[in-house]
């Protein structure tokens, strides 16, 4: 499985969205790859236009869904003081997407630039698309 975070979706849901990022997603998707979490849920859909709101929430009602467990803050919390202590300083919601990918052991697609600071001092692993979006399970 590959966690998608918001900035993944939000970028392949726009009509002029990035074409990489729009493929990439299809292809997770096609493969039944794609997960998301309650964060990435209250970033995408805490942000959606009103006219998005039920189309977004049916699409994403069949996508598996890993809720934000109490234990994922602790570790969110010990990941942000380590990474505070690197003087790196990023948003709180991205510290708990990441300590839940890493939770889980498995790969995050995000096109924020913050996932690639997290992943440099923490166990995060990055999902990098093929051609087409297509999954690959050696890298």
């Amino acid at each position: 499985m590959v966690l998608v975070d918001s900035s993944a979706w939000i970028e392949g849901l726009r009509r002029r969205g990035d074409l990489n990022v729009k493929l990439a997603l299809e292809g997770l998707l096609e493969v039944y790859e794609a997960q998301w979490c309650s964060p990435v849920r209250l970033e995408v859909l805490g942000g959606a236009r009103q006219e998005e709101r039920a189309r977004l929430g049916h699409h994403f009602s069949i996508i598996p869904y890993r809720p934000a467990r109490e234990d994922d803050y602790e570790r969110a919390i010990a990941l942000a003081w380590r990474l505070r202590d690197r003087g790196l300083t990023v948003p709180w919601l991205d510290v708990l997407i990441a300590a839940i990918a890493i939770q889980d052991d498995v790969r995050l697609y995000a096109v924020d630039a913050h996932f690639q600071k997290i992943a440099q001092w923490s166990g995060l692993r990055l999902y990098q698309p093929g051609y087409g979006g297509v999954f690959h399970p050696d890298r």
